[in-house]
């Protein structure tokens, strides 16, 4: 990754890119390309003389150069080399032969002997066969692939890194003349998606929970770069210059606007953002392309779109969130060389309405979260995105990972996206709109009913107290414990703010965190789960190689154990945070008594430092366990002699109980958590604490659900840790549940052999004025 500069950089000046030439002759190419666009011809005309010019000066025998049809085919549209009659004859599908390799990927390619490719494909209309090196770029234009330009020679070649630049610079001409429409009838694309506006549903990823209807608005630069190549070089470089300045203003005072939203990752992510705007590699990328000769708006086009390009082959979540910044960053930059203001003014905006985007930068959010917007739906994203954090904060449903929204829905289009379960309805029927309208409404209502019981107690109508905490994993959740009532943290889960961060922070980063947490907390107890790392939660900057089973695999305890310095260093900064309060903490994902003892061991190491370096030591320390491998059931009478808690993890614990991938979704539901055998499992588990007198809690997505939190309080539990969410509910059931009634009955019906015992317990509910 760049460097990032806490201050504007200055571009390099222009002198300092002219060595051997190749600025020079790379302007004097674009010049030639220059007159060719200028000139009155047909754009079939135009490309034919374009591949011709592109082919003398780069001193190549062949430039072919191939455009995006309907239904992912590239069809080669002009040639100078190959045989005349294979342009509009000879096609390939994207990742079909070397040109389709170039397309599916986004990426150049160079090869001094392609034909010994493995995925080189022969077209013997083309005569290409006495060609044997191969040099190709993506047409790219907004992101999107619209073909491939392709160099070829007889004799084995080795381009040079200059060639391939020189050619990515040649196809960013020929991007704007296939988006003219000349090329290909920009219907035939949409009729290839079918013509007539139906109902559609996507399917998703839930990225924030919620539910909102109103009418699509795409988000877009929809900046026409009218002009490529540049006149005057110098002119260019300080129209650059002070977009940048004007750019970097206006992200000052967006951070500043934001800095009355309460303390939270949030903010810290629109910090690191003003950062990048200042990023030493990215302007000095574009600043280059401006000295070789294109203007400053198709400087910038050209590295938004090498950069969309790499970021389509980078897994690594936190390298992948940094590029999404920087694309943020060019499209913001491309609005102020263009005089456009950065995002959609107010006149352009209904009065309420649902952002659609390829991706999304937090500032990106931020231009949008201060009008009506109702919900976001990404063909990309992730539950850790910068995006997704920062809506949170203003409590915006999203879905995430929609393949082919922007392509699907048109600005206009009436939206219903159901962040709970990852869907979003296109164009639906009237009724359908009224009725989601009016759960919308219903919800409204809900929320205020349930704020209404915030101050009542947590009891069931026989007496039966029960205790609600929350789920937390950001200082964005801590927030929430005033409003939904909780009487402290149950689950504080300590991985998710590493996950956005670019190396594991040292003690005193990890202390100040925790006591932020602490304070947000107000004197409520908080229970903090050791790093629950490894399986789907990699930190981009730990060494973790690839496993076929990573749920079963190098994770959580093991990982600590295995890496004892990390562990010791999180329990460091814990116990220095918690100086005169008490501190609890969680070991995840213990399999072994011996795993807890080893743990506990650095725990007590740790403690006697802080005694040895006279810090003021946490008032108490109580340790827990979280069960989640079944091992741990035939070991819990040494387990609750050792422990000052315990913590049920239904996620896992489900999963290994039935030996059932969670992430899978043809066995992911397969088994209900209200079956016989899980019953009979947590009962076993309640009679056992009960008898050690060891406090028990469920922090498991069960607890979360009227229903199951419902049979577990028939079963014993009296503590639950979920989502804020879940709380009003939950408690409203509660309220309504003889709990005594209840466990009579459960116990009834407790053996049946059954898949499930939920349609029992469901009916009993609705026959009981259970609240659910």
């Amino acid at each position: 990754m760049s460097e990032i500069a806490a201050s504007p950089p200055a571009i390099p000046s222009a002198g300092a890119a002219d060595a051997g030439g190749h600025v020079t002759a790379t302007r004097r190419l674009l010049r030639r390309l220059r007159g060719i666009m200028a000139v009155s011809e047909s754009a079939q005309e135009r490309l034919d003389r374009i591949v011709r010019v592109i082919a003398a000066e780069m001193v190549a025998e062949v430039c072919s150069a191939y455009v995006m049809r309907a239904g992912e085919v590239l069809e080669l549209f002009a040639t100078e080399g190959l045989r005349p009659e294979a342009v509009h004859r000879t096609r390939l599908r994207v990742g079909e032969g070397l040109v389709g390799v170039i397309a599916a990927s986004a990426r150049p390619l160079a090869l001094a002997d392609a034909q010994s490719h493995p995925d080189f494909a022969y077209r013997p209309e083309t005569g290409e066969e006495i060609y044997h090196s191969l040099m190709g770029v993506p047409i790219l234009r907004g992101g999107r692939v619209l073909g491939v330009v392709v160099v070829q020679n007889r004799t084995p070649r080795h381009y040079t890194e200059d060639e391939v630049e020189v050619l990515q610079t040649i196809a960013m001409i020929v991007a704007e003349l296939d988006a003219s429409g000349e090329l290909v009838n920009p219907l035939e694309m949409q009729e290839s998606r079918g013509g007539v506006a139906l109902p559609v549903r996507l399917e998703g990823i839930r990225l924030n929970p919620g539910l909102a209807v109103g009418p699509a608005v795409l988000h877009e630069p929809a900046v026409v770069i009218r002009q490529v190549v540049a006149e005057d070089v110098e002119a260019e470089q300080e129209r650059l210059h002070q977009a940048v300045a004007a750019m970097q203003e206006a992200i000052e005072k967006l951070v500043d606007r934001t800095r009355g939203l309460w303390p939270g990752e949030h903010r810290d992510i629109i910090e690191t953002y003003r950062m990048f705007a200042a990023d030493r590699g990215w302007l000095g990328r574009i600043g280059d392309a401006v000295r070789s000769g294109l203007t400053a708006e198709a400087a910038v086009q050209k590295v938004r779109d090498e950069t969309r390009g790499r970021m389509l082959q980078i897994a690594d979540p936190y390298l992948r969130e940094r590029l999404f910044d920087l694309e943020d960053l060019a499209n913001r930059l491309l609005r102020y060389l263009t005089g456009q203001s950065p995002g959609l003014t107010a006149a352009e905006l209904p009065s309420e309405f649902i952002v659609v985007a390829q991706t999304m930068g937090p500032a990106e959010l931020l231009d949008y979260a201060h009008r009506r917007i109702k919900g976001l739906v990404l063909e990309e994203g992730s539950s850790t995105a910068h995006v997704a954090i920062v809506a949170r904060a203003f409590d915006i449903p999203i879905v995430g990972r929609v393949g082919e929204a922007t392509r699907q829905i048109e600005t206009g289009d009436i939206l219903i996206i159901d962040g709970d379960h990852g869907q979003v309805l296109i164009r639906p029927r009237a009724d359908i709109q009224h009725s989601v309208a009016a759960t919308v409404a219903a919800r409204t209502r809900r929320r205020a009913f349930y704020e209404s019981l915030r101050e009542l107690p947590v009891v069931t109508r026989d007496g039966v107290e029960i205790k609600l905490l929350l789920n937390a994993g950001l200082l964005l959740d801590m927030a929430q414990l005033a409003p939904t009532g909780a009487e402290g943290v149950g689950l504080f889960r300590t991985e998710i703010p590493l996950l956005t961060r670019s190396a594991f922070p040292d003690v005193a980063d990890q202390t100040d965190f925790y006591r932020r947490v602490y304070g947000q907390a107000e004197g409520r107890p908080i229970v903090f789960r050791t790093l629950d790392i490894g399986g789907d939660k990699v930190l981009p900057y730990l060494a973790h190689g690839a496993e076929d089973n990573p749920a079963m695999g190098w994770r959580a305890i093991r990982i600590g154990l295995d890496r004892p310095a990390m562990l010791r260093q999180q329990l460091r900064a814990l116990i220095r945070a918690a100086a005169g309060l008490d501190l609890y903490v969680k070991f995840p994902m213990i399999a072994e008594v011996a795993e807890l003892e080893e743990a506990r061991r650095l725990l007590e190491k740790e403690l006697a430092r802080a005694a040895h370096e006279g810090r003021e030591p946490p008032r108490a320390v109580k340790v827990g366990v979280m069960l989640e491998i079944p091992s741990l059931l035939w070991q819990l009478p040494a387990l609750l002699k050792r422990v000052d808690f315990l913590s049920i993890g239904t996620n896992d614990l489900v999963q290994f109980l039935y030996a059932c991938d969670r992430g899978n979704p043809r066995v992911a539901d397969r088994y209900d958590l209200l079956s016989a055998p899980m019953l009979a499992l947590f009962r076993q588990v309640v009679m056992e604490c009960s008898a050690a007198d060891t406090p028990l809690s469920m922090c498991g997505e069960m607890a979360g659900d009227p229903i199951e939190a419902m049979v577990l309080i028939a079963l014993g539990f009296r503590t639950f840790s979920m989502a804020a969410t879940a709380i009003g509910p939950v408690k409203t059931m509660i309220r309504s549940l003889d709990a005594g009634a209840l466990a009579r009955y459960v116990d009834e019906i407790g053996q049946r052999p059954e898949h499930s015992l939920r349609r029992w317990l469901e009916a009993y509910a609705r026959d009981h004025a259970v609240s659910l």
